[in-house]
């Protein structure tokens, strides 16, 4: 008798599941899939059209030098039009994360086009800046329209935010595993949002797909030596790890301390035309353009030979500053640089390749500045190979356990802390 009635529950449920919840499931899978596709493909459009300008701007300025002299006009031009047209989205990736966390207000669509602007003017005439925040921000601006186009219900719209942070970061570096898990892990530090994990995968492969579509490519980097792992490498990655997370957490400290520096000026326009004076002087000093823009031939030169002790503190400080001073664009291709460029110079003292710690560096130092370790072992793997993946995900983690609570994105709150000396000891923070 318990039997029967134990076959007979379970037929009930399945036959529950299969009118119900199968449907209910396949429906969902469906409707996500369709927005997906048609958000995917906007945003990866939006990305080509993106990295083609930037290899434009970053290739006329190269060729005619005599434009970085007008870096604190392009500032004051980009300060202007956020002041009078961007005073709510002048928060960028932060707002993104803010309503994610409780939802308040539709992001505006200016955001697109003023951060689209604002990088490609930053880049041509000579900031030091990356493009990561810019494709967040368009896709994050993009995804927020589809809440009143499909009248969403307020539970999807962080579903569809997700999705667009995650299409942006995977279209524009070309790595869609890495870009989903960045949407999903980004805005709180030690939890992951599980429920829209299918929704941010498809929104970020599609994207993908449709940058490459427009046949724009995206830099390759190769390890060519692995050493087998064994005790003494893996303390060696558990201590580079170490570095890659205390400069993290300096570039972080860094970048804010400079913005709490330039708030102290109230017109906020003045501030990046003040900052283009300053930076016009240290890059004449400099003497060459090495440290200004993405840094991309600095990072794939990291990669094939040692690079100096000063390579990483030249940009890690360059970029703090550009970006403090309110130029915009991103910070994860300089955090890029920094790591791989550290990494490269820390086989002086760390015996293991150049090339393999350049690869942990690139990755590692941005998991601790973002907060984000999942996504950057996805990116290591992507990028580099699963051959390095071990070296990868340990510099990643321990990176991120180093960095402390404080990140480039402020507005990030703390779901579980990295340790529970963390919680105990706030100076820790």
């Amino acid at each position: 008798m318990p039997v029967k009635k134990l076959t007979e529950g379970f037929l009930l449920s399945i036959k529950h599941f299969i009118k119900l919840d199968f449907g209910l499931l396949l429906i969902s899978t469906l409707k996500w899939l369709l927005i997906s596709a048609i958000l995917g493909g906007i945003i990866g459009s939006a990305s080509a059209l993106f990295l083609e300008t930037l290899n434009w701007a970053t290739n006329y300025r190269e060729q005619h030098l005599w434009i970085i002299a007008f870096l604190p006009i392009a500032g004051i031009l980009i300060g202007l039009a956020y002041h009078y047209w961007g005073a709510a989205v002048v928060k960028g990736n932060n707002l993104l994360i803010e309503e994610l966390q409780s939802p308040k207000n539709m992001i505006p669509l200016v955001m697109a086009p003023l951060i689209f602007a604002g990088t490609i003017i930053t880049h041509l005439f000579g900031g030091s800046a990356g493009r990561e925040g810019t494709a967040v921000q368009i896709g994050g601006a993009f995804a927020d329209q589809f809440t009143k186009l499909f009248k969403l219900k307020a539970r999807d719209r962080k579903v569809i935010l997700i999705c667009g942070i995650s299409a942006g970061f995977a279209s524009v570096f070309g790595t869609p595993l890495a870009g989903a898990v960045f949407g999903l892990e980004v805005f709180v530090i030690g939890s992951l949002t599980y429920s829209s994990i299918l929704p941010s995968f498809i929104t970020a492969i599609i994207a993908d797909y449709a940058c490459k579509a427009w046949g724009v490519g995206h830099t390759h980097y190769s390890i060519s030596l692995v050493p087998e792992m064994n005790s003494i490498n893996l303390l060696l990655s558990l201590g580079a790890g170490i570095l890659f997370g205390l400069v993290a957490r300096s570039f972080s400290a860094l970048n804010h301390g400079l913005s709490n520096l330039f708030s102290k000026i109230k017109y906020p326009p003045l501030r990046p035309l003040i900052g283009g004076i300053v930076l016009i002087g240290i890059i004449y000093l400099i003497g060459n353009t090495r440290y200004i823009g993405l840094g991309i031939p600095v990072i794939s030169e990291s990669f094939i030979q040692q690079e100096a002790y000063y390579t990483f503190a030249i940009k890690l400080f360059l970029t703090a500053f550009t970006l403090s001073a309110g130029f915009k664009g991103g910070e994860v291709t300089p955090l890029f640089f920094i790591g791989a460029t550290l990494g490269s110079f820390l086989s002086f003292f760390i015996p293991l390749p150049f090339g393999l710690l350049a690869g942990m560096g690139f990755v590692a130092v941005f998991a601790g500045a973002a907060n984000t370790p999942l996504a950057c072992i996805f990116m290591g793997v992507e990028l580099f190979g699963t051959s390095s993946g071990i070296y990868i995900a340990l510099a990643c983690v321990t990176a991120y356990l180093f960095s402390g609570h404080t990140g480039i994105y402020r507005s990030q709150t703390i779901g579980a802390p990295k340790h529970l000396l963390l919680k105990r000891h706030q100076f820790l923070r």
